[in-house]
């Protein structure tokens, strides 16, 4: 019933002795910290279904040294959830469903009409590093692209734009390379393996700067795609400007390019707002091609071809701050937004309440979502 991730805690344990300092007057190497968060929806399911979602998540991390050059971090996730959700059609698909991931660290200890728990590891990794060579095995975060709402680039974590916690990227099963050469020009490499066939990644990027743009170049196989893609940001005075572009041949089906363009800009008065716009050559032309299946399973980020995302944030006090987004697809002219504010009761414990408002004509992209209300209280140790 525990698979894989019963065995965490042994892991845990086990990586905590080996990393434990040698002599009482060293400083200690291994750091835990984490999290516990309460999240409670209100919605409805794909089909209409109503219902309410208690999720409370506990997250531990373990970081520390093993070695000079041996470095780990693992992140462990337990989560209760409760409500009606659990007895919707739509939570019996998505529990069955496999992990995304290569590793299958997810296991559920508990499965009742009214009581969901299930067990994974967020974060695996080693690290190593030798001189100006890295490398990383395991469960991670890599970070490629500089998009905030989509990233033609960024394909080894894909999020969607409209979720509901955009901070929280589940991260891939690689083996990653890097190789520095000096303070900013690296090589990098990726090998990420799939449990399909014919669906593993394999990449290498090169960044650099010049003449104050920094830029990748990202060339490899995505899932069976073949990308090669180009990505550049740079600073205009006080605002930040960038930009992603990338050419896909997929093994079945025409070549299409993907196009993102993006500002950012911080004013004084702690207001922020940022912009992108989005073309995606292989979304479709109508809404009558639209596949919501895809939509709905994840498979897909967006459906349609061209969009536009709005962020803005403001400090009304230094403990309350408001946030805004806003997606626009300008092919049907359907619109998502998302406001939001977070209040902080002290340095590691914030309250926020939000809604995720979905509209625009029967038929279209954005129409389909269902309304989310939400609040959540999250503390940090």
């Amino acid at each position: 019933m525990c698979s894989g991730a019963c065995r965490v805690i042994g892991l845990l344990s086990l990586l905590a002795g080996a990393a434990a300092p040698v002599a009482a007057q060293d400083p200690p190497v291994v750091r835990v910290s984490g999290y516990y968060k309460n999240v409670l929806l209100r919605s409805k399911t794909w089909a209409a279904e109503p219902y309410t979602l208690d999720v409370s998540r506990l997250r531990l991390e373990l970081k520390g040294q093993l070695s000079t050059a041996l470095s780990f971090d693992l992140q462990y996730d337990n989560e209760v959830l409760l409500g009606s959700y659990l007895r919707t059609a739509q939570f019996s698909q998505q529990k069955e469903g496999p992990a995304p991931q290569y590793w299958q660290a997810q296991a559920s200890y508990a499965d009742r009409a009214s009581f969901h728990g299930v067990h994974r590891l967020y974060r695996a990794q080693l690290r190593g590093e030798w001189g100006d060579t890295t490398l990383r095995i395991g469960r991670q975060r890599i970070a490629w692209g500089t998009g905030r709402f989509w990233s033609p680039i960024d394909l080894l974590n894909p999020t969607s734009p409209l979720a509901l916690e955009r901070e929280e990227r589940p991260g891939v099963d690689a083996v990653l390379v890097e190789q520095r050469f000096g303070p900013v020009a690296r090589w990098a490499g990726v090998y990420a393996p799939s449990r399909q066939s014919g669906q593993d990644s394999r990449a290498l990027q090169w960044h650099d700067n010049t003449h104050g743009i920094d830029y990748s170049v990202t060339a490899g196989r995505f899932r069976g795609d073949e990308v090669i893609g180009l990505d550049l940001a740079s600073q205009v005075g006080a605002t930040g400007v960038r930009a992603e572009f990338s050419h896909t041949r997929p093994p079945h089906g025409p070549a299409f390019r993907r196009t993102l363009l993006g500002i950012d800009h911080a004013f004084a008065n702690t207001l922020t707002l940022s912009a992108e716009l989005y073309h995606d050559g292989s979304g479709a032309t109508g809404p009558a091609a639209y596949d919501f299946s895809a939509l709905a399973t994840g498979r897909r980020q967006t459906l349609a071809r061209r969009y536009v995302g709005l962020r803005a944030s403001y400090a009304l006090t230094p403990l309350l701050k408001l946030h805004a987004d806003l997606v626009q697809n300008l092919a049907d002219s359907s619109h998502y937004l998302a406001p939001s504010a977070t209040y902080s009761l002290q340095d590691d414990l914030e309250l926020r309440f939000g809604w995720q408002y979905f509209g625009g004509a029967s038929g279209s992209e954005l129409a389909r979502p269902p309304n989310v209300l939400h609040a959540s209280v999250q503390w940090f140790f």
